[in-house]
């Protein structure tokens, strides 16, 4: 039986740990008071055991709870275009193409070659955008220096940055496979190189190039088995290159090693040379973007979206709004990742 003074200070102890649980929520303050008593052990058997101590979640009106939305979590890919220096009737240069990307709701932009990656970065980093990935080359032929001396100082430029190089593979012959044993031994030692930087090489299906196709890239990829060394898959060049339009079976085998996607509007077929019809802005043209990327959401893809832009001209400005408006309605349509 209480005596009256130690009923008093139950009740007084009482009222301080409701004063100070309503402060903190209930779970804290179970979680602190838990501790205090009897380390993790108890913290969790206490939390588990009271009635209401789950995270709290925002209601809907007086006495009610109202379940979480999930479109809220729901967030698109990151999407960036590159390839947009070249055809710029404007010509801006690195602080206005950043400004401009900003205002038009872009997340960063793509990089081409290993010159002004500095100024390129200052730029993005003022703007608060990100540099995604740097477009360079690799020559396989003997006797010639595989990549430029200037890797080693652009990756020291863009370490714990998360930037994908995208390798334009040369020096041997379109899907050759007499070069694997080259190719390997020149990737691994970049993928050395690399490693530190936390940076990711990606092989960089192109026409022309010794890795031309996806299949290529991962065949490569698999060879050199390297944790980050990966592969893009390239709307406009799998069009060109090759002659069969099911991308699924393709991806689906890129999967383990996909870290990148370019798209953009294009035609499903073109006989013509040239890419008038291959690389559009993104509101135009036959094939079935909304396609692609419910098959890259259903396959699981999670990694950004590049929007390739190489030979658009007039202002960049126009092409990369309507772009970025057809990007939103895929978004709204649910067609991304």
């Amino acid at each position: 039986m209480e005596t009256p003074d130690r009923h008093h200070d139950t009740q007084l102890m009482k009222l301080n740990a409701n004063s100070t649980m309503s402060r903190l929520g209930r779970r804290a303050f179970l979680r602190r008071t838990a501790l205090a008593c009897g380390g993790l052990g108890a913290a969790l058997a206490l939390i588990a055991s009271v009635p209401g101590a789950e995270e709290s979640r925002p209601t809907g009106g007086q006495g009610q709870t109202t379940p979480p939305d999930p479109a809220a979590k729901i967030r698109p890919p990151q999407f960036f275009p590159f390839c947009i220096d070249w055809h710029d009737a404007k010509k801006r240069g690195y602080a206005e193409q950043a400004a401009m990307l900003k205002e038009l709701g872009y997340d960063g932009v793509g990089h081409i070659w290993l010159e002004g990656v500095a100024d390129r970065l200052k730029t993005l980093d003022e703007a608060k955008l990100r540099l995604f990935q740097i477009t360079m080359t690799v020559d396989l032929s003997p006797g010639k220096t595989p990549y430029d001396a200037k890797f080693k100082d652009v990756l020291a430029l863009v370490k714990g940055r998360e930037v994908q190089f995208c390798l334009l593979i040369n020096g041997a012959p379109a899907s050759d496979a007499a070069a694997d044993a080259r190719g390997v031994e020149v990737l691994r030692e970049m993928s050395a190189l690399a490693q530190d930087s936390g940076a990711q090489l990606l092989l960089y299906p192109h026409i022309g190039c010794w890795v031309e196709r996806i299949e290529d890239s991962i065949r490569v990829a698999d060879k050199v088995n390297r944790p980050n060394v990966g592969v893009m898959f390239n709307l406009c060049h799998w069009l060109r290159v090759d002659k069969q339009r099911e991308y699924r079976p393709l991806l689906q085998q890129a999967m383990p090693r996909l870290w990148a996607v370019s798209l953009n509007g294009a035609d499903v077929w073109d006989e013509q040379p040239g890419w008038d019809h291959y690389i559009q802005p993104l509101d135009k043209g036959s094939f079935d973007v909304a396609g692609l990327l419910k098959t890259l959401q259903e396959l699981g893809y999670k990694g950004p979206i590049g929007l390739q832009c190489y030979g658009i001209g007039g202002d960049a400005r126009e092409h990369l709004a309507r772009s970025m408006a057809a990007w939103r309605k895929l978004n709204a349509a649910g067609a991304t990742p």
